[in-house]
């Protein structure tokens, strides 16, 4: 398959895109991602809001090419737990990806599957590399601002989500006195 040069275009303050259609992860589509179910509950009670939506452009399956986007989480949270993207590894365990801050604050929560945990701050005109073999979760932790990011990663790199689904991630950032905390998952299922 020959692969031909494009444009796409979005917008460097808010994420979007007039180019793409973006994918939406709404809060029906987060169900046991969040460690206080009864909250989780009763927000979906109220609504299914948008958490966090992300624009791919587009790129063949290919090791060749680079796949790219951006990622928009907004702003929230379910109990004590700050909105988070569903997280993941990479189906192709080692390949790796880069995310840029374009705005807001959050962090990057990773893990490999041995166990080893860490987590890097967002903040505009940072970067984060997040190697092979570590599984990724961007949270917004700002109060009233969405977390906007950009990403590229190989275009073969695939999306496993159903790990981080069934057993979750070791560690969960909630607010405590005010600010971004990292507690053990009591729901982690390893």
């Amino acid at each position: 398959m020959t692969v031909l040069p494009s444009l796409h275009e979005f917008n460097l303050n808010n994420g979007l895109s007039s180019t793409r259609e973006p994918i939406r992860r709404t809060l029906s589509k987060m169900k046991g991602m969040f460690h206080d179910e009864a909250a989780f509950d009763a927000q979906l009670a109220r609504g299914d809001s948008l958490l966090y939506e992300f624009y791919d452009m587009g790129v063949p399956d290919s090791e060749k090419d680079v796949a790219y986007g951006t990622s928009i989480t907004y702003p929230g949270k379910v109990g004590d737990e700050y909105h988070m993207t569903k997280g993941h590894f990479h189906t192709v365990i080692d390949t790796a990806e880069v995310y840029y801050c374009l705005r807001g604050h959050g962090y990057m929560m990773m893990e490999t599957p041995e166990g080893e945990t860490q987590w890097l701050e967002f903040l505009p005109g940072k970067a984060v590399y997040v190697p092979g073999r570590w599984a990724h979760r961007s949270i917004n932790v700002h109060p009233t601002e969405p977390l906007v990011t950009f990403f590229a990663f190989p275009g073969n790199a695939g999306h496993d989500y159903g790990t981080i689904e069934s057993k979750g991630f070791r560690k969960l950032m909630v607010e405590r006195d005010g600010k971004p905390t990292v507690i053990d998952n009591p729901r982690w299922n390893g």
